[in-house]
């Protein structure tokens, strides 16, 4: 059954290739040597999508959970993807809620990725990365939340940087933070400068300056592009997705 399932994600992943827009990578010199974690805006699917797809090194990708289990899928996918589509057409949503599930628990549980816990499992979810970047692979994560932080971004939430205190116990190094903007109107996903955790400053104050910066940095990179129209995290309709001007 496994291995059926694995055939159908490789189909799943193969279709998703031929139709979803080819984009081009820029940055890839900011990539540092050792393995990363890979911060980027969320861009609605296009970040998990683009990740999979066109990220240059070995990966995993950080998982909402929720969305590896068929039971659980259509409660967090309404919820978190469309419970802000005008009333008249949430009807809809509801029904592709629990039509998607059985592929999202395909999709999720035979990529390579990271479950995620909102709860005290999160130590597991700390621990699995810790140990992906000690095996040499970079680790993708969007950590964006419902609250702006400009045009560009939404607040990131900042308990993912504390992947880096447990990374750095178990191996005495710092890990670098890489920000990564996805660009679906121009066709681009570009790498900024990465940023090196500080193990010896307070963990409040790093959670802050890393995500401070890495929010700053996508903008950055976004606001020296081509004008354009910014996908959002939240899944609004089109008319109002912002534009790329520096505010």
């Amino acid at each position: 059954m496994k291995k059926f399932s694995y055939h159908i994600y490789k189909m799943i992943k193969g279709a998703v290739w031929l139709f979803y827009p080819k984009m081009k990578v820029e940055g890839i010199e900011n990539l540092p040597d050792e393995a990363s974690v890979i911060v980027g805006n969320h861009s609605q699917m296009n970040g998990p999508i683009v990740g999979e797809l066109y990220f240059p090194k070995k990966f995993s990708i950080w998982c909402i959970a929720e969305m590896m289990d068929a039971k659980l899928v259509p409660a967090y996918a309404f919820e978190d993807f469309w419970s802000k589509k005008p009333l008249y057409i949430r009807w809809f949503y509801k029904i592709l809620s629990y039509i998607i599930a059985p592929i999202a628990q395909c999709v999720f549980t035979n990529a390579d990725t990271i479950p995620v816990y909102k709860d005290k499992r999160i130590l597991t979810t700390f621990k699995e990365t810790a140990g992906k970047l000690k095996e040499g692979l970079n680790v993708i994560i969007f950590p964006e939340d419902y609250d702006e932080h400009n045009n560009i971004v939404h607040k990131f939430q900042e308990g993912f940087v504390n992947v880096a205190k447990m990374y750095y116990k178990e191996t005495g190094k710092d890990v670098s933070f890489v920000p990564m903007y996805i660009c679906p109107a121009l066709k681009k996903v570009v790498f900024g400068k990465p940023v090196l955790f500080n193990h010896e400053a307070p963990m409040k104050e790093e959670q802050e300056r890393i995500c401070n910066y890495l929010m700053d940095e996508i903008s950055e990179v976004a606001y020296s592009l081509p004008r354009h129209r910014v996908v959002p995290y939240p899944n609004i309709k089109k008319k109002d997705y912002p534009y790329s001007d520096r505010l």
